[in-house]
């Protein structure tokens, strides 16, 4: 009997054990570097996830940034979430560059982060002082083979500076180095403001945040409409004493059409729940709202639509 007992005792430990491990759910959250404001953020949200619902069990993940995170999002199987902007995840369907060759279709929106902000830095003492006067001068254009590269190309050609900036393509965290070393004039990164990089920067170096005149935000909008005027408040920075005329972009989460509808579900419910516990603690949350799901282009996932049918979130017929 004591052989009986101590068998079932056995096995109801085993299963008890079983059952919570088949408990846990594994959820991994890739953004950009850690120096970025966007790696900070994803390391709220797994915090977030770990206090609201103990049996998620989230990493966070460094990234180059939001390119490496579209092409790991073809293969990554799970509970996989990541930050990307919408006009990415475009060029993703269509294959375009730099997604040649490999088409995919399988993005799904969770919900928003805050968006990007384009801030150009330079050192105060190169005198440069308009978007223009960076012609001739060694500029660092974005995260070596990031979104932000990309679209700062972009921009620098739009305003018909393409080929008269000295451009450097290194890693962003190399770039502030450069600019304390005064091996670079200035470098541009694309981040929710406030960037901690420049943060950080700002308290040893003397820097100047340029802004783009009108007729150049006109320019940019024009060229990719996902783009939108804002201004940087005077004193978001360091020596920032004037508000700075600059341009801002979408951003969102998502998941794949692997992930699973109960987690979707679930992650989502959490993030809106929590979202004015993350605002108190970083002001960059302040300006997500759930009407913006409908900016973030990729189809809605269906764990995340039934969350949004429960709250009353219009979802876009192409969204669906």
């Amino acid at each position: 009997m004591k052989t009986l007992v101590a068998g079932v005792v056995g096995a109801l430990a085993l299963g008890l054990a079983a059952g919570a491990a088949e408990a846990q759910t594994p959820v991994t959250l890739k953004s950009a570097k850690t120096t970025s404001s966007y790696y900070m953020m994803t390391v709220q949200l797994a915090e977030m996830l770990k206090k609201a619902d103990p049996s998620f069990v989230p990493t966070v993940e460094e990234s180059q940034g939001s390119v490496q995170n579209v092409k790991e999002s073809f293969v990554r199987p799970g509970n996989f979430v990541f930050t990307a902007p919408p006009s990415l995840l475009a060029d993703a369907r269509k294959g375009n560059k730099p997604f040649e060759g490999q088409a995919h279709d399988n993005a799904r929106t969770l919900f928003v982060m805050p968006g990007i902000t384009v801030h150009f830095v330079v050192r105060s003492e190169t005198g440069i002082t308009s978007v223009e006067g960076l012609a001739g001068h060694t500029f660092v254009a974005g995260g070596k083979g990031t979104f932000c590269e990309q679209s700062v190309q972009k921009i620098l050609g739009v305003l018909g500076l393409a080929g008269k900036v000295d451009i450097q393509s290194v890693e962003l965290p190399a770039a502030s180095s450069a600019m304390r070393n005064a091996k670079i004039d200035g470098f541009a990164t694309c981040s929710a403001h406030p960037t901690p990089q420049l943060v950080e920067l700002a308290t040893t170096n003397d820097l100047t945040v340029l802004s783009f005149t009108d007729a150049e935000r006109d320019k940019i909008v024009a060229m990719n409409p996902m783009y939108a005027p804002m201004t940087l408040a005077a004193g978001t920075y360091k020596g920032q004493d004037k508000p700075v005329a600059t341009l801002a972009m979408p951003v969102g989460a998502y998941g794949t059409d692997k992930m699973d509808d109960k987690a979707a579900y679930a992650i989502t419910k959490i993030f809106w729940e929590w979202k004015g516990k993350l605002a108190a603690d970083n002001p960059w949350w302040t300006g997500v709202t759930p009407d913006m799901v409908a900016l973030m282009g990729a189809k809605v996932h269906p764990g995340a639509a039934k969350y949004y049918a429960e709250a009353g979130v219009k979802i876009p017929d192409v969204m669906k």
